[in-house]
């Protein structure tokens, strides 16, 4: 093995187990966001750890229990022969061998583990588990949305969505049409009974006009009469897998306000090896599902739908080539064949303040009932 590889396997055992300096975690940090296969392997080493300690674990829980019951059986406290000489020897060996072939089996796999850097841990992990990141609404919540929502109503005149209605889980949405089209995640709207959206711009009844629950996609329209169709839409959708490592951004309603998150994307394919989806390093909470990931162009390249519950900052998204499928599907099957894509955005060049100052207005939280 190279010593560099050596260094690096260090490092990142150090990171891990939290030895680093706050200089060094700083510059390692920075390392990660610019080295997706740094940042993989990271990840990776952590579920590996992770195993060997709950392997020593059940090791050590073991021997404990044998040592008990040869104690309780030599002072004559329960019921089982005494062993002596080669008898003992042979007993202790039967007892223990599945632990030593256990404890084989991790030098084994250290060593590849150590030849290989990468790839340490299957995806298929039992203990890894992908969350949907849709949310559930507070009664405190609800009440101080509709609050907001009537202040907004009197002042812009922009409601008409009924006060009464208990919305109780929610996600996020954007804008794929200009006439009041969005896409969300078909998660998000399950067994919706009503639905609305709501951002700066107003709140409005929506309904659903399309699901694919296999893609985890949904398309929603405006069904309000207070709805003002908008001119264009300031992004466009790329029909192409993003890079790996290149830096993207979200706007999602993990909270009552809409919420700017920043990352990159660390692999091309999802939870387990997913093709449909992408692997991203961002901040996702419940509320996020539906948010759209942009890169520096901004272009859409995908919309997030959950998180890995063991890796702290690793999110999905469902590839924005799979909503342009969907899309063409719903055309195909149904009589809405007017809907329109945007390709080209149209905040390509621009800073980001800039460039989000522009899209939120095109995002909204989902709200469902």
């Amino acid at each position: 093995m190279k010593m560099d590889e050596l260094r690096l396997l260090d490092s990142v055992e150090r990171y891990i187990r939290g030895e680093m300096n706050p200089d060094e975690r700083v510059q390692f940090e920075q390392l990660r966001k610019s080295n997706a296969e740094v940042d993989q392997l990271v990840v990776e080493h952590t579920f590996f750890l992770q195993q060997m300690n709950r392997l020593g674990e059940r090791k050590r829980f073991r021997t404990l229990l044998n040592d008990i019951h040869l104690h309780l059986a030599e002072e004559g406290q329960i019921n089982s022969a005494r062993l002596q000489g080669k008898a003992r020897v042979v007993y202790l060996w039967n007892r223990y061998k599945r632990v030593s072939a256990i404890a084989a089996s991790i030098a084994v796999i250290t060593t590849l583990v150590l030849t290989s850097l990468v790839w340490i841990i299957s995806p298929n992990s039992p203990h890894t588990k992908f969350e949907e990141l849709n949310k559930k609404f507070s009664l405190l919540e609800d009440k101080t949305r509709k609050q907001a929502s009537e202040i907004d109503r009197i002042k812009k005149k922009t409601s008409s969505v009924p006060q009464n209605i208990p919305f109780t889980t929610g996600g996020t949405g954007f804008m794929i049409d200009t006439k009041g089209y969005l896409v969300t995640n078909a998660h998000v709207i399950e067994d919706a009974k009503q639905i609305a959206i709501q951002n700066n711009r107003g709140e409005y009844l929506v309904k659903v006009v399309y699901q694919d629950v296999e893609r985890d996609l949904a398309i929603l329209k405006v069904d309000d009469e207070n709805f003002k169709s908008y001119s264009n839409l300031p992004y466009g959708f790329s029909k192409q897998a993003g890079k790996l490592a290149e830096p993207i951004f979200t706007l999602g309603y993990p909270r009552n306000e809409v919420v700017y998150s920043q990352g990159y994307l660390s692999a091309r394919t999802g939870y387990n090896g997913d093709t449909l989806s992408c692997q991203i390093e961002i901040a996702a909470n419940r509320g996020n599902s539906g948010s759209p990931i942009l890169n520096k162009r901004g272009e859409v390249i995908g919309i997030l739908n959950g998180r890995q519950t063991d890796a702290q900052g690793f999110a999905f998204a469902v590839q924005s080539k799979y909503i342009l499928d969907v899309i063409e599907t719903m055309k195909k099957e149904t009589e809405i064949t007017s809907v329109r894509i945007p390709s080209r955005s149209l905040i390509n060049g621009l800073d980001r303040t800039e460039q989000v100052k522009r899209v939120q207005d095109y995002v909204y939280m989902v709200k469902v009932n």
